[in-house]
């Protein structure tokens, strides 16, 4: 956009994307704090009681849930690319996950399925165009483009800090559903903000075959050098579903891993399991900058800094976080009390975060640049439905662990992390001669 009102160098409408993602986030990452904990809380407990599910019972939800709530990007995008445009289906799928929280609120089973169902349409409405959105305030060849989705991102992980801590006090230590309305509240801020800011975002987000700059494109077939740019994603996506089938194991796996076989006291007072949910965005607001002028001057200094190239490296740091975890699961193994100390997942969550800043905001500004105009918010989309598939995949891992023990799983993720990023790094200059020179 030409003329546009800027904030520290950046388009106005960023900051207005940016808390309206950052109070989604707060939604889905409070909810996600608690869910798994809340499905195996005992029916009996007299403080608290939960559905009484077993941990088995809980991850399959929580890897059903985690794929739906992404996979419905495809849908969500291919709805704004040919009807909606991503300004109204952002709106659109904030209502349903203000109305998905608050039937969670209410203490009865067929109201908690139609709230994680109107949760799965809201957040596939919503996420992919919000990131889509980010990308169009951004010409093309912008160098801003990266630093401002890390921006967004940083958005993204301040919502998913508070969540934590907020609802998932009030939902595990007072009542859990409580806890859940408390996510709605947030969305409902979210939803303030996009709606009295969206005069920040003219031009932005529109239907494309309504624009008189670029309707033109939307029903011109694809060139060589787009369907070239498309396998390259394709390829970026494999890492993608890698990258979050280990992440999301923080949600369920590593969840249940911190409540029963980490000594959480410290200093004398015990952490609540779900406070760990933090620490993942914690590290990502304080990480964020430091990492974003490491690339900077990474790339200035003549060295390799494609998107491509940021993957790998996220893939093997990856890979040395869940080293970590295996050195954790070695303790308790050794221990007379089962428990093995806190410092391995502070450890292991810090990594992490080192591989996701890596992969997960580069990745969104890769799609921004590679996808083709007329399928922007469908490709956006398709990124967060192989999102999905990696949760779901973590969600098998976590249900696998329950029978093989969590070091083989650990073990496997290691692995398998370490031998994608080193392909990836081997095969970086192929892949980026298929983008045409998308990152120049």
């Amino acid at each position: 956009m030409e003329n546009q009102e800027t904030i520290l160098g950046h388009p106005k409408g960023l900051f207005i994307l940016f808390f309206t993602e950052l109070w989604e986030r707060f939604s889905y990452y409070g909810m996600r704090a608690i869910l798994v904990l809340y499905l195996t809380a005992g029916t009996t407990d007299k403080i608290n009681p939960g559905l009484g599910w077993t941990s088995k019972e809980a991850l399959a939800l929580y890897g059903w849930y985690g794929m739906f709530v992404y996979f419905m990007g495809i849908f969500g995008g291919a709805i704004a690319d040919n009807w909606l445009g991503q300004k109204k289906s952002v709106l659109i799928g904030g209502v349903f996950i203000i109305l998905g929280q608050f039937a969670l609120a209410v203490d009865d089973l067929t109201s908690f399925y139609s709230g994680l169902f109107l949760l799965v349409c809201g957040v596939g409405l919503l996420k992919p165009n919000i990131s889509t959105m980010v990308g169009a305030l951004y010409k093309k060849g912008d160098p801003k483009r990266d630093s401002g989705f890390t921006i967004f991102y940083i958005g993204i992980n301040i919502g998913a800090v508070l969540a934590p801590l907020i609802v998932g006090y009030y939902g595990e230590l007072i009542d859990w559903h409580l806890g859940f309305s408390l996510a709605g509240f947030g969305m409902i801020l979210g939803q303030i903000v996009y709606v009295f800011g969206r005069k920040s975002l003219t031009g932005i987000g529109d239907l494309l075959k309504n624009s008189a700059e670029f309707g033109h494109l939307a029903n011109k077939p694809l060139t060589k050098i787009e369907k070239d740019r498309m396998l390259v994603m394709f390829i970026a996506f494999l890492i993608v579903m890698v990258f979050w089938a280990a992440y999301e194991q923080a949600g369920g796996l590593m969840n249940l891993y911190a409540r029963d076989k980490i000594d959480r006291v410290i200093f004398g007072f015990e952490i609540p399991t779900s406070f760990f949910q933090s620490l993942h965005a914690l590290y990502v607001v304080i990480l964020g900058a430091p990492m974003a002028y490491f690339w900077v001057k990474w790339r200035k200094a003549g060295k390799e800094a494609s998107s491509l190239f940021k993957m790998g490296v996220g893939s093997i740091i990856m890979s040395i976080g869940f080293l970590a975890l295996m050195a954790a699961a070695y303790e308790v193994s050794e221990s007379a009390l089962n428990k093995a100390p806190v410092y391995w997942l502070f450890l292991s969550y810090f990594l992490h975060v080192v591989a996701e800043l890596s992969i997960s905001p580069v990745a969104l500004s890769f799609i921004t640049k590679l996808a083709p105009m007329k399928y922007a918010s469908l490709m956006m989309g398709t990124y967060f439905a192989i999102t999905g598939l990696g949760n779901k995949l973590a969600g098998i891992l976590g249900e696998a662990a329950q029978d093989s023990g969590e070091l083989a799983i650990f073990t496997g993720i290691t692995v398998f992390s370490l031998l994608l990023g080193i392909l990836i790094l081997l095969f970086v200059n192929r892949l980026k001669a298929l983008t045409h020179g998308a990152e120049d």
